[in-house]
C-alpha cells in the first residue's frame, strides 16, 4: 500500500514511450493565441491583464538591466502555474514533482544570473561573499560559508518546489483513501473527513500557485543581486 501512494509520481508511459514530453507541452496548448483584432474576447483580455500585472510586480524590484528577463520569467511563471494546477486534476501527472525537472530549470537559470554578475560587475558579485566590516579572523570562514550558500541556492529552488507539491499530493491521496475506507463503516466520520479533503484541495490550489510564484520570485531576486 505504501508503494502505491508513490506510484502517482512515476512518469507515465504508453507503449514504452514516456509521456513527460506531452505533459510539458500540454500547458502551452491551453492558452488562447492573441489575435490582431482591436478588441479581444474576455478570456484574452483576462489573460493579458494577468500577465501584465504579474510582469509589473516582478520587474518592480529589478534594475533596468534585468528587464530583459521579463519574457523568460513570465513564461516560466505561467508554465509552472499551469503544470501545478493541472496536476491536481484526477488521472493526471505533475511533472514538477520530479526533482530532475525542477533542478533542470533551477540550475541553468541560477547559473545564468551568476555568470551575468561575474561578467558585468565582478567586484560587486564577489563582494557578496564577504560582508563589509568582517573581522580578519572570520574572513576565511565567512567566504566558505557564503560560497556554500551560493551553490545551495539552485538546490533549494528545486527541492522546495518538489517537496511542497509531493507532500500535498501525498496528503490528498492519504485522506481520500481514508474517506473511501470509512464510508461504508462510519458515514459521519467519512463526511467530516471529506470536508477536510475539500479544504485541503483548496489549500493545494493555493500552494500550486504560490510555489510557482516563489520559484520565479527567488530567481528574480538572484538576478537583482547580479545586475
Amino acid at each position: 500500500m505504501a508503494l502505491n501512494f508513490f506510484d502517482q509520481f512515476m512518469s507515465p508511459t504508453y507503449m514504452g514511450i514516456p509521456l513527460m514530453a506531452l505533459a510539458l507541452t500540454l500547458p502551452w496548448l491551453l492558452y488562447p493565441t492573441p489575435t490582431t483584432r482591436w478588441l479581444n474576447n474576455r478570456l484574452l483580455t483576462l489573460q493579458s491583464w494577468f500577465i501584465n500585472r504579474f510582469t509589473q510586480q516582478l520587474l518592480m524590484p529589478l534594475n533596468v538591466g534585468g528587464h530583459k528577463w521579463a519574457l523568460m520569467l513570465t513564461s516560466l511563471m505561467m508554465f509552472l502555474f499551469t503544470i501545478n494546477l493541472l496536476g491536481l486534476l484526477p488521472y493526471t501527472f505533475t511533472p514538477t514533482t520530479q526533482l530532475s525537472l525542477n533542478m533542470g530549470l533551477a540550475v541553468p537559470l541560477w547559473l545564468a544570473t551568476v555568470i551575468i554578475g561575474m561578467r558585468n560587475q565582478p567586484t560587486a558579485a564577489l563582494g557578496h561573499l564577504l560582508p563589509e566590516g568582517t573581522p580578519a579572523l572570520l574572513i576565511p570562514v565567512l567566504i566558505i560559508i557564503e560560497t556554500i550558500s551560493l551553490f545551495i541556492r539552485p538546490l533549494a529552488l528545486g527541492v522546495r518546489l518538489t517537496a511542497n507539491l509531493t507532500a500535498g499530493h501525498l496528503l490528498i491521496q492519504l485522506i481520500a483513501t481514508a474517506v473511501y475506507v470509512l464510508l461504508p463503516m462510519m458515514t459521519t466520520v467519512a463526511l467530516l473527513t471529506a470536508t477536510v479533503l475539500f479544504l485541503l484541495t483548496l489549500l493545494e490550489v493555493a500552494v500550486a500557485m504560490i510555489q510557482a510564484y516563489v520559484f520565479v520570485l527567488l530567481l528574480s531576486l538572484y538576478l537583482q543581486e547580479n545586475v
